[in-house]
């Protein structure tokens, strides 16, 4: 992995935990704490966080390298923008949709989840696509910069 593809993973996961710990922990907690068959209480959530922060930062290395590979040459934040867009798509069919229909969860709790997401994956567009500088600027568009 080249280094600027880890200190843009790195930076969207310490991104995404302060959203985490503002949107998902303090936010919508009120929400979750209603369903306590699905979610942890909030009192038992710090014996997870490091397996929680391991998943992150390898979901965000794999995030980074998807989004160089599809880097075009443009603005890098507008890039990661666009880029952390499809991704709250990806999140809202896939995750929230999918969950909703299999867990015993509130339609509010889901839509809160896929607005959450949305934040959440523009920000961490926005932070790789900031922080990730591809190799020998400049580039045409469409070439990998990986």
């Amino acid at each position: 992995m080249h280094p600027r593809l880890a200190l843009a993973a790195v930076g969207a996961t310490v991104a995404d935990a302060v959203y985490g710990f503002a949107v998902y922990g303090n936010a919508l907690n009120s929400q979750f704490s209603a369903f306590p068959a699905v979610f942890r209480p909030a009192e038992a959530g710090p014996a997870y966080l490091p397996g929680m922060f391991v998943g992150i930062l390898v979901a965000m290395l794999a995030v980074a390298y998807m989004y160089a590979k599809g880097y075009e040459g443009g603005s890098g934040l507008q890039e990661g923008l666009r880029f952390g867009f499809l991704l709250a798509i990806v999140n809202a069919g896939y995750f929230v949709g999918v969950n909703y229909a299999i867990l015993n969860i509130g339609p509010g709790v889901a839509i809160g989840m896929a607005l959450a997401g949305l934040g959440e994956w523009l920000l961490i567009g926005g932070v790789i696509g900031a922080i990730y500088k591809p190799a020998g600027l400049p580039r045409r568009a469409g070439a990998s910069g990986v």
